[in-house]
């Protein structure tokens, strides 16, 4: 029975944990908690039903002599180094998407694979959503024929884009960004799909709704530092929730971690509107977008090929109401994954809102429609639980092991360096102005994997 210890406590290590705790209970156990915060690791230790020891970031050597697997859910700028001091110590690694923030980072990491004989698994969990397999699939079959271009637009709203403005995300030195901590998840899908490696990257955008000089110039009064503010549907009652209370209000004397900062308050570095245009080594180009700031959640994807074309519409969240907005962060960032069946808009207790707005519903929508042929509606397999039945899918491959998988869903060193080197390029394009080619960036030790 394989030893897991857990770096980082905050709300995405709770996935991992029920995993060994429940499905995965016979190939694995928690062993350690590691972490800042004596308040997140004690309320770990509630939801595994047993104290673990406790060990600071300072006392990590010593979580390694005891585990078999780190399971890294720590904020972004740390993953590097304890990803790479495990993987040297010949311990398994399975690190939360971005590997990494940096350039420095991923050569950090790939230097230690290279160099040790320790396993990295890089938690894509976009990729074993149905509809996203679904689209992996329908282009390695040649339904489109030769890929030429991608249009990709991501929608965040002002319930989950918005949080990102006011925890550590907001800092573009802890986070890389939306482009690289969020960006991630969607550079990694095309990547993915194409079965192909970015050549080139440019970008634009900037912080255009969120921070002090857009609220002023919106004629928005003073606000303070932090939430709550009654009535004020950008505002995050921490005490409101039970799970962020105790997880981040109980324990911020400790660390002086701050989870309700305001949003139009001073310290934010990270855009919240961003164009990326990708070009790829195989010929094919993406158009990417992403906005923080949407009335409404979901994304929608178009591939175009030499034989026709493949479209993907997803609304995850139809519009958040301003008298339930609070009730709806609370909900939604308890648990990242606000689409998870425990959190699904609509449903009892969730505080999402109805699913249904009049005219936008939430759901997905596939079409394939080659040349010369009416557009077909491809049917999208829903499980249970989060992402359709993928976050399933993810852990079995987690703790099982990927096997005979055609799709080749589970990710590693490789994967995860391709797609943040699409962040840390559309970084340096934001800060000189100019296309960043691939080649600039690397070698990346380990990329050849």
């Amino acid at each position: 029975m394989r030893r897991y210890a857990f770096v980082g406590t905050g709300s995405r290590a709770r996935m991992y944990l029920d995993a060994l705790l429940g499905p995965y209970a016979d190939l694995g156990r928690p062993v350690a908690f590691c972490d800042t915060n004596e308040v997140r690791m004690a309320y770990y230790d509630r939801v595994a039903g047993a104290p673990l020891p406790h060990y600071a970031p300072d006392d990590y050597d010593r979580v390694l002599k005891e585990s078999d697997v780190v399971v890294v859910t720590s904020p972004d700028s740390t993953h590097a180094g304890y990803v790479s001091r495990a993987l040297r110590a010949g311990v398994d690694v399975v690190v939360e998407k971005p590997m990494t923030t940096d350039l420095e980072g991923l050569r950090q990491i790939g230097s230690a694979l290279v160099e040790g004989t320790a396993e990295l698994t890089v938690t894509f969990n976009y990729r074993y959503s149905p509809r996203n397999s679904l689209i992996r699939q329908l282009i390695a079959d040649g339904e489109i024929g030769e890929v030429t271009s991608v249009t990709f637009e991501w929608c965040l709203d002002t319930v989950h884009g918005a949080d990102y403005f006011r925890r550590w995300h907001r800092d573009k030195a802890v986070s890389g960004g939306l482009l690289v901590h969020k960006a991630t998840h969607h550079f990694d899908l095309v990547n993915w799909w194409l079965d192909d490696r970015p050549e080139v990257v440019f970008a634009r955008g900037g912080l255009r709704f969120y921070g002090p000089a857009n609220a002023a110039r919106r004629g928005l009064g003073p606000r303070p530092d932090r939430g709550p503010v009654a009535g004020d549907p950008f505002t995050l009652d921490l005490a409101s929730d039970e799970k962020l209370r105790e997880l981040y209000r109980a324990g911020e004397h400790l660390d002086g971690y701050i989870r309700d900062r305001d949003v139009f308050s001073d310290g934010i570095t990270i855009e919240d509107n961003l164009n990326v245009v990708v070009g790829y080594g195989g010929g094919a180009s993406m158009s990417y977008s992403l906005h923080a700031h949407c009335p409404w959640e979901g994304y929608r994807v178009a591939i175009n090929g030499t034989a026709g074309r493949i479209e993907l519409d997803v609304v995850e969240r139809p519009y958040v109401s301003p008298t339930g907005a609070s009730a709806t962060i609370g909900a939604a960032t308890a648990n990242p994954d606000s689409g998870s069946a425990a959190h699904r808009e609509g449903e009892p207790g969730s505080g999402l809102g109805p699913a249904d707005s009049g005219h936008r519903t939430r759901g997905s929508r596939l079409l394939l429609q080659r040349h010369w042929e009416p557009a077909v509606e491809v049917p999208i397999p829903d499980g249970a639980g989060g992402h359709g039945g993928g976050d399933a899918m993810l852990l079995r491959d987690v703790f099982r092991g990927s096997s005979g998988d055609p799709l080749r869903r589970q990710a590693g060193f490789a994967d995860g360096a391709a797609s943040v080197l699409v962040g840390v390029a559309g970084n340096e394009s934001l800060r000189t102005g100019r296309a960043v080619r691939m080649d600039e960036l690397e070698p990346i030790p380990g990329m050849s994997a």
